[in-house]
C-alpha cells in the first residue's frame, strides 16, 4: 500500500492518502446541510489579517494551531469559530512550525509504519483497526505532516506525538466536515453515516478549494 500522507502518533503515527485497495475516493459534490450556520455566518467575508501564504485563501476559513497551548483555533478574519485542544510532538520528535494549505480529508485512514528507528518493530494498520494510531479522520496538509485522530484520547493536550497533531475523534469529524462546507465540498448524510459505519473503508474527499493552516 503506498502511503502519500504519514504522521507521527502513540505509538506510531503515519498515514497514507494514496488511493489503493478498498480505498473509495470521494471527490463528487453532493448537498450537505450546514452543520454549524452560525460558527460560519460571515465566513467567506475575509480570508483574514495574518500574513504570508496562509492568507490568499478564498474560502474565509483558516486554521491555527499553537504548539505551546496545544491549542487549534479554526478563524474566519479576525473572529474566532472554534477552539481544539490537540496533541503536538514530542521534545525530541517536534512539531514543524511553518504555513501551508490543508488539501484533502481522508476518512478511515490506513496506517504504514515510516521508515523511522521508532516504528521499525511496528506493523501496518489498516483502516478500521482499533491500533490504528491515526483515528478516523485524517488532514492533510504537507506530507507528512498531518492532523489526525487517535486511538490514545489520553495523549490530547500533551507534547507526546512523533511530529504529527492530534485530535480526539469527535473533534476531528467536527472540523472536517466545518472545512468541506466552507469550501463548497458538500456531501450529503448518508456519506457521513457511510464513513462512520464502514470503518474499515477509507474515503478520501479532496477540498474544493485549500484551507490555510498556520502552525506556530
Amino acid at each position: 500500500m503506498t502511503a502519500v500522507a504519514l504522521a507521527a502518533c502513540q505509538p506510531s503515527d503515519q498515514g497514507a492518502a494514496a488511493n489503493g485497495s478498498g480505498t473509495a475516493v470521494a471527490n463528487a459534490p453532493a448537498t450537505t446541510p450546514a452543520i454549524d450556520s452560525a460558527a460560519l455566518a460571515g465566513a467567506s467575508a475575509s480570508a483574514g489579517a495574518s500574513s504570508g501564504a496562509a492568507t490568499s485563501d478564498s474560502t474565509g476559513l483558516r486554521v491555527e494551531v499553537d504548539i505551546a497551548s496545544r491549542q487549534l483555533h479554526v478563524m474566519s478574519g479576525d473572529k474566532h469559530v472554534a477552539m481544539h485542544d490537540v496533541a503536538v510532538g514530542s521534545e525530541k520528535w517536534p512539531t514543524q512550525k511553518g504555513q501551508w494549505r490543508i488539501t484533502q480529508v481522508v476518512y478511515n485512514p490506513d496506517w504504514t509504519p515510516p521508515d523511522e528507528s521508532w516504528a521499525e518493530e511496528r506493523e501496518p494498520r489498516e483502516s478500521g483497526d482499533p491500533k490504528n494510531p491515526l483515528g478516523r479522520v485524517q488532514l492533510i496538509y504537507d506530507p507528512p505532516r498531518t492532523i489526525h485522530g487517535t486511538n490514545a484520547p489520553s495523549s490530547i493536550g500533551k507534547a507526546v506525538s512523533h511530529g504529527s497533531i492530534r485530535m480526539r475523534n469527535a473533534d476531528i469529524e467536527k472540523l472536517a466536515r466545518m472545512l468541506m462546507d466552507s469550501t463548497g465540498t458538500q456531501k450529503d448524510d448518508a456519506f457521513f453515516q457511510r464513513v462512520r459505519e464502514n470503518r474499515k473503508t477509507k474515503e478520501i474527499v479532496q477540498l474544493a478549494k485549500p484551507v490555510p493552516i498556520v502552525v506556530k
